[in-house]
């Protein structure tokens, strides 16, 4: 029996404040999923960043724009988007933050972390502008789809 999807829409303002409440948000749910400690703060530190860069990149700090944020359980994977307001951005422009020119900026990290914590990663440019940042994180082996334990 296929397990049920579950969809979780939050709108943030365009303020610092919305990093830690959708930070808090996933964490809950990685956690009431099954998430291991380890990968429930993973999850939690890459929608830091994507927020984060939704923020400040994106919307400029516009505190006229929204930030959306998206939370996905289906299909044995947690899908989180974030989207903002901006004008989007080509990923393959950013620098590689370890190469040796870019060791001390400040810039690319994020991305960095996020492609390296979640098991999926991706910059999507929507057709209603913006960039959407869309992380995935497989279900740990041991939880079903509902959150709920196989051996249940």
């Amino acid at each position: 029996m296929a397990a049920k999807s579950q969809r979780m829409e939050v709108t943030l303002e365009t303020q610092l404040d919305s990093v830690d409440l959708a930070e808090s948000i996933v964490m809950r749910v990685a956690e009431s999923i099954g998430f291991s400690e380890e990968d429930i703060h993973k999850i939690g530190m890459s929608v830091r960043e994507g927020v984060i860069n939704a923020y400040n990149y994106g919307n400029q700090q516009d505190r006229r724009k929204k930030i959306f944020m998206t939370v996905d359980l289906a299909g044995e994977k947690m899908t989180v988007r974030v989207l903002d307001q901006g004008k989007g951005f080509d990923v393959s422009h950013v620098p590689d933050p370890l190469d040796e020119e870019n060791l001390l900026r400040t810039s690319g990290r994020g991305l960095f972390l996020m492609r390296a914590f979640m098991d999926e990663f991706e910059v999507r440019r929507p057709p209603g502008g913006g960039a959407e940042l869309v992380l995935v994180k497989n279900f740990p082996s041991a939880v079903s789809g509902n959150g709920q334990s196989k051996r249940d």
